[in-house]
């Protein structure tokens, strides 16, 4: 039969492992997430609103093309959304709208909500391998009292601090994931309001443009006034 204290032992530096492999991820996954949010998002609603304005005079001049380039060089998520609606401002006002909508929710918020469910899935492996290790620690202290015949405080200190140890990682990695992935949201939450801000400004920009008669027409319009004088 196998020595339950060596296997305890291998288990518990096995478990270690897992606990640093799961605080690594999950940290990493922050970060990702974080530096994500921070990339498509303004700061705050001064500068959406000094983003929208630039874009505004381009709409209102008919200059499509500036307004383009304007959105092209912003990563963040309204001036993206807002090229794709000039990219696409053929297909009229009502199919833009649900175009930017659609693309807002897969491209953005489902992208958020993918890399936040790996930092979601470490908060709650964190703990699940503290007690995974808690339970080795017990293991190897009772088969310690049930092989043999006197056992000293001593021998059975370090099963139980591996018990005690294990379960005081695993929280210690959650806690702070749980800290961050709440100001994450609390971010998210805030980007989704900006950019509801945003597109309704943007389409505003387009519905009043797809009113307004288009130049080519109005040039024919005046060519044929022109040869009926």
């Amino acid at each position: 039969m196998p020595d339950t204290t060596v296997i305890v032992t291998y288990a518990s530096y096995a478990c270690y492992l897992a606990l640093a492999a799961v605080a690594l991820w999950g940290a990493f996954c922050t970060i990702m997430v974080w530096r994500r949010v921070a990339l498509i998002r303004f700061r705050g609603e001064d500068e959406q609103t000094d983003f929208l304005n630039k874009f505004d005079e381009h709409v209102a001049a008919n200059d499509l093309e500036g307004a383009e380039q304007l959105c092209k060089e912003d990563p963040r998520a309204v001036p993206q959304l807002a090229a794709l609606a000039i990219a696409n401002r053929k297909l009229g006002y009502a199919k833009i709208r649900s175009l930017l909508v659609d693309r807002f929710q897969r491209d953005v918020l489902a992208d958020l909500e993918h890399r936040l469910s790996w930092v979601y899935t470490m908060i709650k492996s964190a703990p699940m391998m503290g007690l995974f290790g808690t339970v080795l620690g017990m293991i190897g202290a009772f088969g310690q009292l049930a092989t043999s015949d006197k056992v000293t405080p001593t021998a059975l200190a370090g099963d139980i601090q591996v018990a005690l140890n294990t379960t005081a990682l695993g929280l210690a990695i959650a806690i702070p994931l749980i800290i961050c992935t709440n100001s994450i949201n609390v971010r998210i939450r805030k980007l989704e309001e900006l950019v509801g801000y945003g597109l309704a400004r943007v389409l505003e920009d387009f519905k009043q443009l797809s009113h307004a008669a288009p130049p080519e027409s109005k040039k024919q319009v005046q060519t044929a006034a022109a040869g009926r004088n």
